[in-house]
């Protein structure tokens, strides 16, 4: 045997036991050692197969506009006070309008000239007076609104992603749709109501100095200072856990924003042995904290997560260091999620659930079954066709079919690819396509042997001349499933998927496979006739 068919036989030898090592935590995950499993993936299932959650979400892009409208309110303020331009309040109006209320026609013109040098994307509206007060009243261009839409669906999109990427959701499908929706799929999900939570929590994390000379009697009945805003802060007692909410009034402006976090942990309090999160500052916050909490030593600074205020600590000295922490008796689960939640960012807007399904495992199963049995029927009337039509010569397209089967498996979970149930589809499709190069093989070899040539001679003969056309057919195919995965989305991906890893694996083991076992066959023995 020539060294050559000893190189090549040793190939294909590593590539079967590769294989077989690659799909073992795929047929025996629980009997396999740790490190074997964590070498390599099992075949991820898409949702269809396994079962997990289908979700539609529409952001309110309005409260985007809004939310930026108030940034924009808190610069205006800044810098009307930098430039010593007289005004009597700057507020935002009717949702998405803002309006600077001056006192005379002189800071009526300060303030146009500001804006138009320091805001060119507000646009001015009609004045108006009120007694001896002029409103100037601004709004966002429409190009400004159109952008500031569009970036809060992207960045709620990645703000998505961020979470589930930590709360472990492996082969996840979130894309963008029309109308400001997001479309999510997440395959294998156990708890649905925690999913929900994950990603429908805006996240807004805010600390807010607290008002302590605020009656809370008359906030209760809607009579709020100007510039403040009614909280509740979530008490829990420690021995019975009996949760309350006690009533307190908060600056509406917000001292410090988690935007300026860097990192968020779960720790263990050892007094209480409860759960909290450790949160910590970058390096514009960190400044920022400290100043904060150095000008307000012995004042309440409350800890607000979208409006609710979770622990209101006074401050006894200047906290350096940007590191703080929130506190409110959670469970495990509630801590590691909150931590999930500010270190992936919040919400550029709030997000509502337009659309939840779940799809149950037993739906899946049934899929699965039904899948590997329309595999295995196919592969089975391939397989007698092959032997039947040609004999000897289709035992060796057996052998190279069941190797194709072997690869493709192995190549899903190699490439960590999600096999879907339209990828079940190509796979026996696959099956169907994978014996058509061994016919155009052994075809040639029969029309070789009608013209009189030996079996070795009609065997060489065969495989060149059906090389070329084997490969423009498959290549052409390939190209075609490329296409398909690269702009098709959902089911059309997954069949594209098995089908361009099933046409790269019928390729070798038609081509090469087949020619080695023809070559072993061959070698070292005269072959008078060749069973075809």
């Amino acid at each position: 045997m020539s060294n050559s068919i000893k190189m090549r036989g040793l190939l294909v030898l590593f590539l079967i036991v590769l294989s077989l090592v690659s799909l073992g935590p795929t047929f025996m995950k629980d009997s396999l050692p740790q490190w074997w499993q964590k070498a390599f993936d099992p075949i991820h299932l898409g949702l269809d197969l396994q079962g997990g959650m289908h979700l539609v979400l529409g952001v309110e892009v309005d409260k985007a506009v809004e939310s930026r409208m108030d940034s924009v309110v808190d610069q205006l303020e800044s810098q009307l006070r930098d430039k010593d331009i007289i005004y009597k309040r700057v507020e935002r109006v009717n949702g998405d309008q803002l309006a600077v209320i001056v006192y005379d026609d002189t800071a009526s013109a300060a303030v146009n000239a500001l804006i138009a040098d320091q805001f060119p994307t507000l646009v001015p509206m009609p004045d108006s007076r009120s007694g001896n007060y002029l409103q100037k009243n601004y709004r966002f261009s429409d190009k400004e609104i159109a952008s500031i839409k569009d970036y809060a669906v992207r960045q709620a999109l990645e703000t998505m992603r961020n979470r589930i990427d930590q709360f472990g959701v492996s082969e996840p499908v979130m894309q963008r749709q029309s109308d400001n929706r997001i479309l999510i799929q997440l395959p294998g999900v156990k708890n649905p109501q925690r999913a929900i939570d994950l990603l429908g929590k805006t996240a807004r994390l805010e600390f807010n100095m607290v008002v302590e000379d605020a009656d809370i009697q008359q906030a209760l009945q809607g009579n709020l200072p100007p510039g403040t805003k009614l909280l509740y802060e979530k008490r829990t007692d420690p021995r019975s856990h009996a949760v309350t909410e006690v009533p307190l009034v908060v600056y509406e402006k917000a001292a410090i924003t988690g935007d300026l976090l860097s990192d968020a942990q779960v720790r263990i309090d050892t007094r209480f042995n409860e759960p909290y999160v450790a949160i910590e500052f970058n390096s514009v916050g960190a400044q920022r904290f400290e100043q904060v909490t150095a000008a307000n030593v012995g004042k309440r600074m409350a800890i607000v997560l979208d409006d609710t205020i979770y622990s209101a600590p006074v401050i006894r000295e200047r906290i350096g260091g940007g590191r703080a922490q929130i506190s409110g008796s959670f469970t495990s689960q509630e801590a590691t999620d909150l931590a999930i939640i500010l270190r992936a960012g919040s919400l550029p807007a709030p997000v509502k659930i337009l659309e939840d399904r779940t799809v149950g495992p037993s739906l899946g199963q049934d899929s699965i079954d039904e899948g590997i049995k329309s595999v295995i029927i196919g592969a089975l009337l391939v397989v007698l066709l092959m032997l039947v039509y040609y004999r000897g010569a289709g035992l060796v397209a057996n052998v190279a079919l069941a190797l194709n089967l072997l690869f493709m498996l192995a190549m899903l979970t190699m490439f960590k690819a999600t096999l879907t149930l339209p990828g079940l589809a190509g796979i026996v499709l696959t099956v169907g396509m994978a014996v058509d190069a061994n016919v155009l093989i052994f075809e040639r070899i029969r029309e070789e042997l009608h013209l009189g040539r030996t079996p070795r001679v009609a065997v060489d003969s065969g495989f060149s001349k059906a090389f070329i056309t084997i490969v423009d057919a498959n290549i052409t195919t390939l190209i075609a499933a490329l296409v398909l995965f690269q702009f098709g989305t959902g089911p059309v991906k997954g069949f594209a998927v098995t089908l361009s890893i099933g046409i790269l694996a019928s390729m070798f083991t038609a081509i090469f496979v087949s020619r080695l076992i023809f070559d072993i066959y061959f070698a070292g023995r005269q072959v008078k006739k060749l069973s075809i």
